[in-house]
């Protein structure tokens, strides 16, 4: 009897590795497909219930690993190695194993809510963790496959990443412990799904009406310009440089021409050294003194000092008849920015009724910067950046969600990327690929009026509700009583 259940075993196994790898491979990565990763964990938590703890655990890990090589490809366009890539997704897919083998344990043996928030629990407080400690912010949270669900996305006003991701992992474990129970506990099956049902739908309701309720705000014209023209793209200095930053204030005059009142150029122009600064910073205050607009304009900073130089990927910013101000990033790329030294403060415009932030590139995959901007009351954030034309969906979106987060709208201007502009809700008000023109440029009318939000007022709080939900599980684990067979 054992031997003719093997062929079933065998093609169980391979169905749920497959439909995982599979699910994962297309709803993460660069160009996710967002409602797959809904369903994604669903076979694994299926399997868990079914099999050897040993087993869960391996298909688990193996086939989230083998879903997450969609980003190899990435890594070796960044020049990075696979032992790079084998730690982070390795990594990931061992978290993913421990969880899904916490809730087998759990609802194996009766605990069936604490089974379910397991993953949850382990996923958030770890990714909260790298926000914090990593040079890659929160790249790696799965929030960032939901962008395109505007329903969904507005959770984040209220909790951030962290509460997008819990509930991302919740729907599909219920799922699967609904169906475990469903003819063991059929009332305790239906209370499961009544209670993530209606979590679900207040989730959604939410977000439908915070999407209808934008309230009446200022415009304000916003353009950006970049150029991807090797010519343009390749980091020059001195007499170069001079003409590169002309070319882009000739463009910038035409946008004012049209309406705009802000223009934003990208990351790292070009390299600047202290002697220099006065001849750009000529080209530019010129042309907000004569057109009436702010200009934010991207550079590599050089500044000696007794013993050698300082390095700073800088946003220079031009506003009419007042002194030049600027923002030096804060979070660096490693290795391409290693060198370079980061920020450590913020910047503020003032502009009519409305404050207006400055942010650069990788600084916008961080809730910090959410946070800070938000509580500063910023209605626009003003960000030069620099993708890997691969990423430019992925990596460039990124900044949508800190808009929605800290109540902001975000224009982003980027090289091998996409011109973006944002409102506070994330829709994508306009978008221009920066490789489509010699100068590509875009110009649009951008919604402004800060609102508050319960993630800018509270921060982190629901970080530490999955903390919390995770010492729950560690104790359940340690507590349960081991009489199922493992």
């Amino acid at each position: 009897m054992e031997s003719a259940n093997k062929p079933r075993d065998v093609l169980t196994v391979s169905v749920v590795f497959i439909a995982t790898a599979l699910l994962v491979w297309f709803g993460a990565g660069l160009t996710p497909w967002w409602p797959l990763m809904w369903i994604a964990p669903l076979p694994l938590f299926w399997y868990s219930l079914k099999s050897r703890w040993w087993s869960a655990a391996a298909v688990a890990a193996g086939a989230w690993l083998i879903g997450s090589t969609n980003l190899l490809g990435y890594f070796h366009t960044l020049g990075l190695s696979f032992g790079t890539w084998l730690v982070n997704y390795g990594s990931l897919a061992l978290m993913v194993a421990a969880g899904v083998c916490a809730f087998r344990y759990l609802v194996l043996r009766g605990a069936v809510w604490t089974g379910i928030a397991a993953l949850p629990a382990l996923w958030v407080s770890i990714d909260w963790l790298r926000n914090w400690v990593t040079p890659h912010g929160t790249a790696a949270d799965l929030a960032y496959t939901q962008l395109r669900f505007l329903p969904f996305l507005q959770l984040a006003s209220l909790t951030g990443p962290w509460g997008m991701s819990f509930l991302l992992l919740v729907v599909p474990a219920a799922i699967a412990a609904i169906i475990h129970l469903r003819g063991r506990k059929p009332r305790r099956a239906l209370q499961v799904a009544a209670i993530v049902g209606a979590l679900l739908l207040a989730v959604l309701g939410f977000g439908v009406l915070r999407l209808n309720d934008a309230g009446r705000r200022e415009t304000v014209q916003v353009g950006l310009i970049v150029s991807d023209m090797s010519a343009n793209a390749t980091l020059t200095s001195g007499t170069e440089a001079e003409r590169l930053f002309s070319a882009y204030a000739a463009q910038a005059r035409e946008l004012a021409a049209r309406g705009a009142q802000v223009v934003v150029l990208p990351e790292k122009i070009a390299v600047v050294r202290d002697a220099d600064e006065p001849r750009v910073d000529a080209i530019f205050q010129a042309l907000a003194d004569g057109s009436g607009i702010t200009v934010v304009a991207g550079e590599l900073h050089i500044s000696p000092v007794q013993k050698g130089v300082l390095r700073y990927n800088r946003a220079q910013i031009y506003a009419p008849r007042t002194a030049v101000a600027n923002y030096d990033k804060e979070h660096m790329l490693p290795p391409f920015e290693s060198n370079l030294t980061p920020g450590t403060a913020k910047q503020i415009l003032r502009r009519g009724d409305t404050n207006w932030g400055v942010a650069i590139c990788k600084d916008m995959d961080f809730t910090s910067m959410s946070l800070a901007y938000g509580r500063s009351d910023a209605a626009l954030l003003l960000v030069p950046g620099w993708d890997f034309n691969l990423d430019r969906t992925w990596h460039g979106h990124m900044a949508i969600m800190r808009g929605v987060e800290g109540g902001f709208a975000v224009a982003r201007s980027a090289k091998n990327a996409y011109l973006t502009v944002s409102d506070d809700r994330g829709r994508i008000l306009a978008q221009v690929r920066s490789d489509s023109a010699p100068f590509a440029t875009l110009l649009t009318s951008v919604p402004v009026g800060h609102e508050a939000t319960l993630f800018q007022m509270w921060g982190d709080w629901f970080a530490w509700v999955a903390v919390g939900c995770l010492v729950v599980v560690i104790a359940r684990l340690l507590m349960a009583p081991r009489y199922i067979a493992e």
